[in-house]
């Protein structure tokens, strides 16, 4: 695969990637928020509790989010934001769960908004697909041609879908959802 193949390739993901932004922003499709997760600290001895920082709204889309610049993210983590209660827990992970969730709403997230945390940044050129980490890769069409596509499931390598059609399925979903849905 060609430079020049690579550089079509990430020209066609960006123009597909475009009109997602466009479609889901004129549809008015529902975002969620896409924040930073800023753990507990003292500020001039004091101590803070752990909070989420508001990043932006974004549209999350499968395996990638994406927000009304065009920037794309890996999914990372998603909780629910809701006010802390005390109860017996019993596991740890659901404890943790229990604190991201309160970190929501001490960030200024309302309640019962989605958040997602912990997603990481996507770079649509050439250098960062070949390195095939992450969601996004440079691939090739059966007929020949560099495609960029989506690694929908990270544990199968199989699982890889072109981006242009991945988006259009998933746009239509959240831009015109199901009746009922």
């Amino acid at each position: 695969m060609g430079r020049t193949d690579a550089a079509d390739a990430t020209a066609r993901a960006r123009d597909a990637v475009d009109r997602a932004v466009q479609v889901l922003a004129e549809a008015s499709a529902r975002t969620e928020t896409l924040a930073e997760f800023v753990p507990g600290h003292r500020v001039l001895g004091m101590p803070r509790a752990p909070r989420m920082r508001v990043i932006g709204p974004i549209w999350r889309l499968g395996a990638l989010l994406l927000d009304a610049d065009g920037r794309l993210y890996s999914t990372g983590r998603v909780v629910r934001a809701e006010r802390a209660v005390r109860r017996s827990v019993l596991a740890e992970s659901v404890a943790e769960q229990r604190a991201y969730r309160a970190a929501a709403i001490r960030g200024g997230i309302p309640e019962g908004a989605s958040v997602v945390f912990d997603a990481v940044p996507l770079e649509l050129d050439a250098e960062a697909l070949g390195s095939g980490a992450g969601p996004l890769v440079l691939t090739t069409s059966p007929d020949g041609e560099a495609v960029v596509g989506v690694r929908w499931n990270p544990n199968s390598a199989d699982a890889v879908l072109p981006l242009a059609s991945y988006l259009a399925e998933r746009v239509e979903l959240l831009a015109h959802p199901p009746q009922g849905a």
